[in-house]
């Protein structure tokens, strides 16, 4: 248990400006989300940017990846929450069966193809679960563009899995934030299912 404390503080001593302030806009994020802001994409762009740079130095190639595609996401979601001045914005809802089938593909297809993209052409040393928490992400992502409520399944299981991932590569706060955003996501889905109680009723 020493050793662990031990090596957790080594490595908060350790961590760079730029991961700290990427922390801190990751965890305003996932705030905006809670509380269903649209505020969430700005604050969660600038968040990403700043991962991919770390996450690149870090080997995570996955990871990196798919923080690219939380940038072109976020813009689609942004766009898909406001859409045009004269119409609502789209409203919080249940997935239906086609979007969960859509969901299931981005995860384990994204999750195989991942896995052979990082083998055959990185130098990844943990090529399964960089893979899978990129897929299950992914899917976690696309569902949260569409005000999906089961979008927080899918990002915490990804969490599930990223925590140990990040800490094992020496990037402690994002394992910490990482922790942070499972929690938080958790009264995400609460939240949001009983929004679209709501709406559906």
């Amino acid at each position: 248990m020493e050793t662990w404390a031990h090596i957790f503080l080594e490595q908060v001593k350790a961590t760079s400006l730029l991961e700290w302030l990427a922390v801190l806009l990751g965890v305003a994020e996932v705030l905006l989300a809670r509380a269903n802001k649209v505020a969430l994409y700005p604050t969660g762009i600038a968040a990403t940017l700043i991962s991919i740079y770390l996450l690149l130095n870090a080997h995570l190639f996955a990871e990196s990846a798919l923080n690219v595609y939380y940038v072109v996401m976020s813009v689609y979601g942004w766009y898909h929450w406001v859409k045009k001045r004269n119409e609502p914005p789209v409203k919080v809802s249940f997935a239906t069966r086609q979007e969960w089938i859509i969901t299931l593909l981005i995860s384990f297809v994204g999750w195989g193809l991942l896995y052979i993209l990082l083998v055959k052409y990185t130098p990844s040393t943990v090529p399964i679960m960089d893979a899978w928490v990129s897929s299950t992400a992914w899917a976690g992502m696309w569902l949260l563009a569409r005000r999906k409520v089961e979008n927080w399944v899918l990002l915490n299981v990804s969490n599930l899995f990223a925590i140990p991932l990040l800490f094992h590569k020496h990037l402690v706060m994002f394992s910490v934030l990482t922790l942070i955003l499972f929690i938080v996501a958790i009264f995400g889905y609460v939240d949001w299912r009983k929004i679209a109680k709501g709406e559906k009723a």
